[in-house]
């Protein structure tokens, strides 16, 4: 959990946007692969806010080593993506 943690805390320092959510996360050869949501757009009704999620990298201690945008959309819209696909 302290992982999890760290990884939104150090996201939210370098983009400047809250964490919403951890969506996966799975260690990998060289630490730890997550995909985080953030909230980049705040819109009313908040159904129509945008959203995106993060694909984050840690090494094993838990640091940061890089982190990209793989998604944007409205937080009301239903994900197309099939399950297990990037």
């Amino acid at each position: 959990m302290d992982v999890l943690r760290q990884a939104r805390a150090q996201l939210a320092e370098l983009t400047g946007m809250e964490a919403e959510s951890v969506s996966s996360f799975e260690r990998t050869e060289d630490g730890w692969s997550l995909e985080i949501e953030v909230l980049e757009l705040v819109r009313v009704p908040d159904t129509m806010s945008l959203l995106a999620s993060y694909e984050v990298t840690l090494d094993p201690r838990g640091e940061l080593t890089g982190y990209r945008r793989v998604r944007r959309y409205e937080r009301g819209r239903a994900d197309n993506r099939k399950s297990g696909g990037r």
